[in-house]
């Protein structure tokens, strides 16, 4: 089990590991070790609630495939444990994020002197256009 927040607990049945060769840096190593994670996440078989599932989908966008697969690869590193500790790291910090509910917006309405100022700068600014305009007729 890995734990999210308090109450969010992500079982390891639903997640699946799969290593490939990393591109870039590494010389002959890069043609010989698969380092590179692709860290995969069941959805239909992690138990997260309904609310956590929406806002993550709405969070992961496009990482999100048609079958319900989260994808996060990882090739930073030049190791295999780094990059699947690195791929572990951003799923939970994906996850914790997609826990946090956001605020509820409260509708409020500008305060009178608020509202007397702005007029107040409107007014003003009128002002300074109208004298320009009678500048350029003079």
């Amino acid at each position: 089990m890995i734990r999210i927040t308090d109450g969010i607990q992500l079982d390891e049945h639903a997640l699946h590991e799969r290593f490939i060769r990393a591109s870039g840096p590494g010389g002959q190593n890069v043609n010989k070790v698969a380092t590179a994670v692709e860290l995969r996440l069941d959805l239909n078989k992690a138990s997260l609630p309904a609310d956590v599932l929406d806002r993550l989908t709405a969070i992961a966008g496009n990482r999100i495939s048609a079958d319900g697969m989260l994808l996060i690869d990882s090739r930073a590193h030049r190791t295999q444990l780094q990059n699947r500790e690195d791929a572990r790291k951003r799923l939970v910090a994906l996850l914790k994020r997609a826990a946090v509910r956001p605020k509820k917006r409260r509708a409020t309405k500008p305060k009178r002197a608020a509202k007397e100022a702005r007029l107040e700068s409107k007014k003003h600014r009128g002002t300074v256009k109208v004298s320009r305009r009678l500048q350029r007729e003079e």
